[in-house]
């Protein structure tokens, strides 16, 4: 079974962008994204996509748009959730990385989120809501954000 992965960072209240680009600059955030998402399908809205300067080397650009037209060099298009994971495949994992309306789509299928907490409440435009329901399995404290992992909350917990 292909487990649905979200791959985000997220402010303490809530802000994962502002115009269309990230309200901080974590270097470790970016790199451990990269280590992450590599080889990885990667699933993702249109804002997403025309936020990067050019496709990310080294992994599939699958783009969740309503704009039958849209079809961009580097991407594979997808009109509902469904078709993104049928043109992904039969793949261990597939990552969602966003933005907020393609978090929203999946999260009841999402299996793990791969987090980073930004301990900071920028000004943005768009937001994702704290994920209730999940359960913290893995946590690194650094300066100014956590790597956390949570995963979904089965209501059996080992202390």
């Amino acid at each position: 079974m292909t487990e649905i992965v979200f791959y985000l960072a997220r402010a303490e209240n809530g802000v994962i962008g502002v115009d269309g680009d990230l309200p901080w600059r974590i270097p470790a955030d970016l790199k451990r994204f990269k280590a992450m998402t590599m080889g990885k399908p990667m699933v993702m809205g249109r804002k997403t996509f025309e936020s990067f300067p050019s496709p990310l080397p080294g992994r599939r650009h699958i783009v969740l748009t309503r704009d039958p037209a849209w079809s961009p060099e580097g991407a594979e298009v997808a009109h509902t959730p469904d078709d993104a994971l049928a043109l992904a495949g039969d793949v261990p994992e597939v990552a969602v990385i966003g933005g907020a309306e393609i978090f929203a789509l999946f999260l009841p299928r999402a299996t793990r989120i791969e987090l980073t907490e930004v301990h900071a409440a920028p000004e943005g435009d768009a937001n994702v809501p704290s994920f209730d329901g999940w359960h913290e399995t893995a946590r690194k404290d650094c300066d100014g954000y956590s790597f956390v992992t949570l995963v979904r909350d089965t209501g059996q917990h080992t202390v």
